[in-house]
C-alpha cells in the first residue's frame, strides 16, 4: 500500500527548509510515498516547496499581530475558514501521518488530523516551544525536538532527540571553496565574512553591516551578505558607492552551501535552522538574536552555543556599536575560529532528517 504524508508549516526558510528536509529524507526510504505540503496562503512557503519539487496548497491563516491591528478582527474568520479547508483537504488526500513543523498553517491542519484520527508528529526546532504547538502537544504521538529540557513543555514519553533537519547539501561543503568563490565571484585570497539575517533579512545587522562595511574592506576581508528583499537596494548601493569587487549583497541565497563553503566566519541571526545548519558545517559565528521572538527563543537557540564556547553572542540593541568590530577580531584570530570551529562541530546531528523520517514511517 502507498503510504501518504502531509507535511504543515512554513512562514520562515527556518520552518520550510527542514520540512522539505523531512520530505526528501522520507522519499530516500520509501520513493513511492506520496508527500501534500499545506502553507498558508501568501506566504514563502507557496513559493518554495514547488521550487523543491513538491505540491503545496494553501490556507488562509494569518497570525494575530502583537500590536492593536484591524487585521486582527479578521483572524477567527480565517481561522474558522483554514479548518474547514484543512479538513477538506484531509479528507480528499486521506493521509496516514500528518507533520507539523511550525508555522501558522501547522495548527488548523494537525488540529483536524487529530481529531479526524490521523496520527501527527511536532518537530520543533527551538529550544523554547511556541504556544501552537504546545497545544498541539496534547494530541501528537511523537514530537522531535532538537534541545534538550524540552520535557519543561512537552510530555516526555512523547519526545525523540533527533536535532533539526537540514538540506542535504549543507552536509557537504569542504570541498566546495574554489566552486563557491567562482559562483559568488569573489576572491580566494581574501577571508570571507558571510552575513545571513535569515530568509526574510534582519534590519539591525543589515544597517550594522552597511555603517561598517568600508571597514571591513578596507581591513583586507570581503563580504557575502544575504540581506532580505526589504534591504537589498540599500545593500547594492552601498557596495556600488564603494566600487568594492571584495563585496556582494543578494536578497536570497540559495546556495548555502557554497556560501557557507567561502565562509572563514559568519554573521547570523539564531533561528534554529540557522544554529543547526551553522553546527553542521562548524563555522565560527556571531549570533545576533532577533529579541522580539516569541518567548526571546532566539536567545535562548544562541545561548545553547555560548554555553558550550562554540560561538559569540552579540545583542541585538549592541549590534550597531559592536558587531563589526567583534567580526574583525574573530577574522584575525585564527586560534579562536578554530576553537569556536571545534566546538560546534560537536553539537551538529547530520543524520535528524532521517531520524525523523523513520519516526513517521513507524507512526503508519
Amino acid at each position: 500500500m502507498i503510504k501518504k504524508v502531509i507535511i504543515s508549516g512554513g512562514g520562515t526558510g527556518g520552518h520550510i527548509y527542514p520540512a522539505i528536509a523531512i520530505a526528501n529524507a522520507l522519499k530516500v526510504i520509501d520513493p513511492a510515498i506520496q508527500i501534500l505540503f499545506v502553507g498558508a496562503l501568501g506566504k514563502m512557503e507557496m513559493e518554495k516547496v514547488p521550487k523543491a519539487g513538491y505540491e503545496i496548497i494553501g490556507l488562509p491563516i494569518a497570525g494575530i499581530k502583537r500590536e492593536v491591528s484591524m487585521d486582527n478582527l479578521s483572524f477567527p474568520i480565517k481561522l474558522t475558514r483554514s479548518l474547514l479547508r484543512a479538513r477538506s483537504i484531509i479528507k480528499s488526500f486521506k493521509p496516514d501521518v500528518a507533520i507539523g513543523v511550525g508555522g501558522f498553517a501547522s495548527g488548523p491542519l494537525l488540529m483536524i488530523a487529530s481529531l479526524l484520527g490521523i496520527p501527527t508528529l511536532i518537530q520543533e526546532q527551538n529550544s523554547y516551544a511556541g504556544i501552537t504547538n504546545k497545544l498541539l502537544a496534547k494530541r501528537a504521538k511523537a514530537i522531535c525536538v532538537a534541545y534538550p529540557n524540552m520535557e519543561l513543555f512537552f510530555p516526555k514519553n512523547k519526545l525523540k532527540m533527533t536535532g533539526n533537519p537540514v538540506r542535504s547539501d549543507i552536509l557537504e561543503v569542504k570541498d566546495k571553496r574554489e566552486q563557491a568563490y567562482a559562483h559568488f565571484g569573489l576572491q580566494p585570497n581574501h577571508k570571507t565574512l558571510l552575513v545571513i539575517g535569515g530568509s526574510l533579512g534582519a534590519r539591525t545587522i543589515n544597517e550594522s553591516i552597511e555603517a561598517g562595511l568600508k571597514l571591513l574592506i578596507d581591513s583586507g576581508y570581503q563580504v557575502l551578505w544575504q540581506t532580505g528583499k526589504p534591504y537589498a537596494d540599500k545593500a547594492t548601493a552601498a557596495i556600488h558607492a564603494l566600487k568594492t569587487p571584495y563585496a556582494k549583497a543578494f536578497d536570497f541565497i540559495y546556495e548555502m552551501d557554497l556560501a557557507y563553503a567561502l565562509a572563514d566566519v559568519v554573521v547570523s541571526r539564531a533561528g534554529a535552522l540557522s544554529v543547526s545548519e551553522l553546527c553542521l558545517v562548524a563555522k565560527p559565528a556571531i549570533l545576533v538574536p532577533f529579541p522580539f521572538a516569541s518567548e526571546d527563543h532566539q536567545t535562548k537557540n544562541a545561548m545553547s552555543l555560548v554555553d558550550q564556547n562554540a560561538a559569540l553572542l552579540i545583542k541585538d540593541k549592541d549590534a550597531k556599536e559592536e558587531l563589526v568590530q567583534t567580526a574583525l577580531r574573530l577574522l584575525q584570530d585564527t586560534e579562536k575560529q578554530q576553537i569556536l570551529s571545534r566546538n560546534i562541530k560537536k553539537l551538529g546531528k547530520p543524520d535528524a532528517a532521517k531520524k525523523i523520517a523513520e519516526t513517521v514511517l513507524g507512526l503508519v
